[in-house]
């Protein structure tokens, strides 16, 4: 393996393609498509988004490094969608994942992304039933998303075929490699059509990597995006120590006094979370919206509107959120639970203070969270202050 070129910093990449389409009208993509983006909350691109999504339509083999939460999964989403053939019912994109959370998490914004498209996306992850999986597939469905032992035991078994695979797509590759799924992987690729585009998406870029990328990838786009595109500078962030998660609703209510001069965001860590907070607040006579990824995409869309026209003053929503809303008037973020990772944070919290905004996160804190709260200090190397009495003046 030669490795001129890789010198840089032992673990980055440096990028070869520095064209950007700044908004997804020009990217040619397909209208139901384009539907089905606007629907999902997305409203432009993110760095990553402006760079890749092209070169991958393009049919390039593709590089990305970025970190997860810079929008990686609707990058390979979106190029994976529009590069379908949709007569056709066989797989045509596979998509390959550390874990079966991020495999679900993919599927969903895949089958969100693709709604109007009326596509088949089917997760092939461990600890399902093999029988029923196997149906699935034979049945057929055009993106394919899984870990990479129950992928390769699918194409092993005849049910996931692979003559018609146009894309194989490699998300947090680090982590699968370092979770021991060299073997899995390489057998997969020997699987697949030689034609068969490759597209490799990874936060760091260890020599396991670079070997991946040096042996299946022809020519490929290299592109790098830093991590510090989203900021928490301008945003002052505190805590509100809560012993028990049932005085939250209290703390809330309390401090919603203050909240209604201007829009806020909740976030809840979960779908039931966000209805069972919505339904107490109403019963109190709070004004709310709410919003999560089981909702229809035109209830969302219709709510999305509301909060943007400013009819609708508080939004309590999950993460599926934190990325696509870009909302100009948001300037208080609470955080009712803290993000179950840490990557997250910046997403719910940094978009208050883009553009040159000021903004106010609160996060509410159990004795349970305490660690979790140091932790996200520690990783974003920000400091959180216990909330003072006059935080109506700050927002």
């Amino acid at each position: 393996m030669h490795t001129s070129g890789l010198e840089l910093d032992q673990n980055e990449i440096e990028s070869n393609w520095d064209e950007i389409v700044d908004n997804f009208d020009n990217m040619s993509l397909s209208p139901e498509l384009l539907r089905g983006i606007y629907a999902y909350g997305f409203e432009r691109p993110s760095t990553i988004q402006q760079r890749a999504i092209l070169p991958v339509i393009k049919g390039h083999d593709v590089i990305a490094q970025a970190q997860s939460g810079t929008g990686k999964t609707a990058t390979f989403s979106i190029s994976a969608l529009q590069k379908l053939d949709l007569s056709n019912p066989q797989c045509q994109a596979l998509i390959l994942a550390p874990t079966r959370e991020l495999a679900q998490q993919i599927q969903k914004v895949v089958i969100a992304l693709g709604d109007f498209m009326k596509v088949q996306c089917h997760a092939c992850i461990g600890g399902t039933n093999v029988r029923e999986d196997m149906k699935i597939l034979e049945a057929g469905a055009q993106v394919v998303v899984g870990t990479p032992g129950r992928v390769f035991d699918m194409i092993n078994r005849g049910a996931l075929r692979t003559a018609d695979m146009k894309m194989f797509i490699l998300d947090e590759a680090d982590e699968m490699l370092s979770r021991g799924f060299k073997d899995q992987i390489y057998d997969v690729f020997q699987r697949l059509p030689p034609a068969t585009q490759v597209v490799l998406l990874s936060a760091t870029m260890p020599a396991e990597v670079m070997e991946v990328t040096t042996k299946f990838m022809r020519d490929p786009i290299r592109i790098l995006v830093k991590k510090d595109e989203l900021t928490l500078e301008g945003i002052k962030q505190f805590y509100v120590a809560v012993e028990k998660e049932e005085w939250k609703l209290d703390t809330l209510c309390d401090l919603y006094e203050t909240v209604t001069i201007t829009q806020a965001v909740i976030f809840c860590n979960t779908r039931r979370k966000v209805d069972w907070l919505t339904e107490k607040l109403t019963a109190r006579e709070f004004t709310v919206s709410a919003m999560h990824g089981d909702m229809e995409q035109g209830q969302r869309e219709v709510i999305m509107k509301e909060f943007r026209s400013g009819s609708s003053r508080v939004l309590i929503a999950t993460d599926l959120l934190a990325r696509g809303i870009d909302v100009q008037q948001v300037s208080l973020v609470i955080n009712y639970d803290l993000p179950s990772n840490k990557e997250n944070y910046i997403h719910r919290i940094g978009r208050g203070g883009r553009f040159g905004r000021k903004g106010v996160a609160i996060n509410f804190v159990t004795a349970d969270d305490t660690r979790m709260l140091r932790e996200i200090e520690q990783f974003y190397s920000t400091q959180i202050l216990e909330m003072p009495m006059n935080v109506a003046d700050l927002i």
